[in-house]
């Protein structure tokens, strides 16, 4: 007999194996992560990318790849199940996709960033998420090369959030955003 509140056992979730993960349709999202320092953060971002079923993780520059222990740590096996490419040019990514037909947007404080609160993905269309360096942020030719750029709002006493967190809440936002939410 249960009582309370039970929390739900892996098993219980119904999640797909990697395999049907990658066999399932594509979402119409990426991520760049444009120089990305920390192994732990780039797991992270396996991590949020596979929860939220992102097509592809492009790391750029110097970010560390797979394998890799520190990353294996924070992504729990994602990065078995998410595909992901490397490229030492983050500008020649984001021309790649630009031809490919993804909308290029830089997650980015800049003068004409749009609030991520007005921000309404168009069902079909295909979206290249650029995330930056924990220091210096996406870079200046990175931001150049965008469509346009994000900003998640905050109303804190802090400028930033962790690059993790920030992928974190974009993704959910464009996935619930585009409707492909079914809770």
């Amino acid at each position: 007999m249960e009582t309370g509140n039970r929390k739900l056992l892996n098993i219980e979730l119904g999640r797909m194996t990697p395999e049907q993960y990658r066999e399932s349709p594509e979402s119409g999202i990426v991520i760049i992560l444009d120089n990305i320092r920390s192994a732990h953060n780039i797991g992270s971002a396996f991590r949020s990318a596979d929860s939220f079923k992102v097509d592809k993780v492009y790391l750029c520059g110097i970010c560390a790849t797979p394998p890799s222990a520190e990353i294996h740590k924070s992504a729990l096996g994602a990065e078995f199940s998410v595909g992901w490419e490397y490229s030492d040019s983050t500008l020649s990514v984001i021309g790649r996709l630009r031809q490919q037909g993804y909308t290029i947007i830089s997650v980015e404080q800049t003068v004409r960033s749009v609030s991520l609160d007005s921000f309404r993905p168009q069902d079909g269309e295909k979206y290249a998420f650029i995330f930056g360096n924990e220091v210096s942020g996406v870079s200046q030719d990175a931001v150049d090369a965008s469509d346009f750029s994000l900003e998640i709002p905050q109303y804190g006493t802090k400028h930033s959030l962790n690059v993790s967190v920030s992928i974190g809440i974009i993704l959910w936002a464009a996935h619930r955003k585009a409707g492909q939410d079914n809770r």
